[in-house]
């Protein structure tokens, strides 16, 4: 019973958590049939693991053993190395290339002497690159063609293009599909180059590791070899009692910038507006490039769930693929996670996907996302940013500073919500549908060109979603 349980708790926990996050601390557990009466036992691998397990995912296990049990069933986290079961590599055989981490990582943190001194190391090991995630697998489009473009110089030309690389943008866009690409593609143009990519949280568990085993210098060696360091989510560096790991890496960028070796660094809001980093560190990041990793537009949203349904063999009708694109509008991993429910819901009430199947399946999910953000919300929240009176903001009044903010209402509504183009002039003052194309495109063309307008609307729509 405690397998049933664990399969069930890996396939609910994928869906809720980051990739990164669930490969690196849940894949890493095991069960455990425990002697009857005593619960469930979740068994972690080092110590490292079962504190970081316990201090932020033991209240979620055991809300999901409730849920599963249907009653208040006692669960407990320990140290132990069982043999291996197929209900931890559920999610192995469900990972797909568009997922945002490699599949297959089992220990809570990397180990640097581990990559330099053992030679049968698996290139996993060596790099924690996933092979899947290259610039072939990358669905590209408006959204992402300035990143891909940059990520690809740098490929070509690590330490002399753009150095460092910065690339920002929401959850769930392809940031990490992207600088694995790029790791990948340095190694196949030149595979003896010593290439890393790392997730922030594993960085200060290698400086914590480190510290406590006073193996600085060979922290230090081995960060300072490398030819390119791919570091993932840099916002988290600021978050906690992290000051030593921020030295650090300030220390590391250094030395690797002087020696003309790459870094790219992803991050989920642009580098100014990081908090709890030193302007030192901030200031760093601006060396190089920083580009930014936008929603996907709807021609790119349908061909991302074309490739994603063709890699699993699953037909999937042009109908619902609009339904889905048109509907989920915030990222890759929620429109993935819209395809999986939809196929899931056909495969067990023996039915094809059709387009009927496809509103059954997303009926909660899409009458939530309707819900979240209405035109209202869109004006008031646009209004407040840009400090101007929201009557201000529905009236004929053509000034430019009243003009732009209504104009990025405008296009913001059309972005974010599934309404047509007359029902949003009607909430602007009932203006003509022309009106609205007009303000649309004029916004999609200045965003291009005006990096404040495009910070702006990169900070109002996250406000938007929360």
């Amino acid at each position: 019973m405690s397998y049933a349980f664990w399969t069930a708790c890996l396939a609910r926990l994928e869906s809720e958590l980051p990739s990164q996050q669930f490969n690196t601390w849940i894949r890493a557990l095991e069960v455990s049939e425990a002697v009857s009466g005593e619960g469930i036992k979740i068994l972690a691998p080092n110590r490292f693991v079962l504190q970081w397990v316990r201090e932020r995912y033991q209240r979620r296990l055991e809300e999901l053993a409730e849920e599963f049990f249907g009653m208040v069933t006692p669960l407990s986290l320990e140290l132990g190395t069982p043999s291996k079961k197929p209900a931890t590599g559920l999610a192995t055989r469900n990972a797909t290339p568009t997922q945002a981490q490699a599949v297959a990582p089992v220990q809570a943190v990397s180990q640097p002497e581990s990559v330099t001194t053992n030679n049968n190391k698996s290139s996993y090991e060596k790099t924690r690159l996933n092979p899947a995630l290259t610039f072939d697998t990358l669905v590209t489009g408006r959204a992402n063609d300035l990143a891909r473009a940059a990520a690809i110089s740098v490929a070509n030309n690590p330490g002399s293009s753009y150095n460092p690389l910065f690339v920002y943008g929401g959850v769930g866009l392809g940031k990490t599909h992207l600088i694995h690409a790029i790791g990948n593609e340095v190694l196949r143009h030149n595979p003896k180059m010593v290439v890393r990519y790392i997730h922030v949280e594993d960085y200060f568990a290698d400086v914590l590791r480190a510290y406590q085993q006073k193996s600085f210098d060979q922290f230090q060696r081995y960060y300072r070899s490398l030819d390119l360091l791919l570091i993932d989510d840099i916002q988290f560096l600021g978050v906690g009692n992290k000051e030593r790991t921020r030295d650090e890496f300030f220390h590391a960028f250094n030395a690797l910038t002087e020696a003309k070796k790459q870094i790219v660094i992803t991050c989920d809001t642009y580098p100014k507006d990081i908090q709890g980093l030193e302007d030192r560190l901030i200031s760093r990041f601006d060396w190089g490039l920083t580009v930014q990793i936008e929603p996907p537009e709807l021609e790119m949203r349908m061909a991302i769930l074309k490739k994603k349904a063709e890699f699993d063999n699953v037909p999937l009708p042009d109908d619902v693929t609009f339904l889905i694109a048109k509907n989920l509008r915030s990222n890759v991993r929620e429109l993935e996670g819209a395809l999986k429910k939809v196929v899931a819901y056909a495969r067990f009430h023996g039915r094809e996907v059709t387009l009927e199947v496809a509103r059954d399946a997303l009926r909660d999910l899409l009458a939530a996302h309707n819900r979240q953000i209405t035109f209202e919300l869109i004006q008031k929240t646009v209004a407040d940013f840009y400090k101007i009176k929201l009557a201000e903001l529905l009236s004929k009044k053509r000034t430019r500073n009243i003009a732009r903010p209504r104009q990025a209402a405008m296009y913001l509504a059309k972005e974010l919500t599934p309404s047509s183009l007359p029902a949003i002039g009607d909430a602007f003052g009932g203006r003509d549908h022309t009106t609205v194309l007009h303000a649309c495109r004029t916004i999609a063309e200045l965003r291009l060109s005006d990096q404040q307008l495009n910070h702006d609307l990169h900070v109002l729509t996250q406000t938007l979603r929360g």
